[in-house]
């Protein structure tokens, strides 16, 4: 892959987490990779990892539910004015709670987050890419994008928003050559959120139980490298034993 293209991954936290996954593997790949977060700290750690091992990374600090904030990440991008191949909406905020307990306040918040953020962040990338006539832009998802249960019912709510997103995206990009993917994580991700916040259930699932971060960041990019005569809009991804 020449040097000459980028990529973008919005939602980059501790090192072993999914973002600094996908950072790390497209960097791997010869391109440029811009990170984003709200977490200064965590950015430079991702960031720092990447140039020691050889890659070239450009970190910004950013809340992708503040216009603002996503219009300045763009506009880095766009001063960089390398081609854009590939970008990822990887946010995902989570809390559960009963519907009668869930406020207006949190159901709003889960939404700005997982639902808002990706239409200003897929806004941009997708005008930059139909200009190019080429990219891949994708959403993570979540089992709750397909379904809704209790006590994630707000949470739900907003990943089938972006669900929907993706979609309408899809159909609309797709014909001028942008590849918009909606990916379903169906199953806990080996990070350090699982494992600090879950310890109990991630032992429980033991190491077979856990979705491996390379192995995502692999399916990502084997998603960007297809042909675009056989393109997938959906994917799930999850276990072999993970029931479903």
């Amino acid at each position: 892959m020449s040097e000459v293209c980028s990529a973008l991954v919005m939602g980059v936290g501790p090192e072993r987490g999914l973002g600094a996954a996908l950072a790390r593997h497209f960097a791997a790949q010869g391109l440029h990779v811009f990170i984003a977060g709200r977490s200064a700290n965590k950015l430079r750690l991702v960031a720092e990892n990447i140039r020691q091992s050889g890659g070239k990374i450009s970190a910004v600090v950013a809340d992708a539910t503040v216009e603002a904030d996503i219009d300045r990440l763009f506009a880095a991008i766009r001063e960089q004015a390398l081609p854009l191949n590939i970008a990822v909406y990887n946010v995902d905020s989570n809390s559960c709670a009963p519907l009668l307990e869930t406020g207006s306040d949190m159901f709003t918040r889960l939404w700005q987050q997982n639902c808002l953020g990706g239409f200003l962040f897929g806004k941009q990338a997708a005008a930059i890419m139909q200009a190019q006539r080429c990219g891949t832009l994708i959403f993570t998802g979540a089992t709750a994008s397909m379904r809704a249960r209790p006590p994630f019912t707000a949470f739900a709510a907003a990943k089938a928003g972006l669900r929907a997103l993706a979609q309408g995206m899809a159909r609309e990009f797709g014909p001028h050559g942008v590849h918009v993917v909606h990916t379903v994580i169906d199953g806990v991700i080996d990070g350090d959120r699982a494992r600090n916040q879950f310890s109990s259930y991630v032992s429980a699932k033991g190491d077979d139980g856990l979705l491996k971060l390379e192995a995502i960041a692999e399916t990502y990019w084997a998603l960007h490298r297809q042909h675009p005569s056989a393109w997938t809009h959906e994917l799930d991804l999850r276990p072999f034993k993970e029931p479903f």
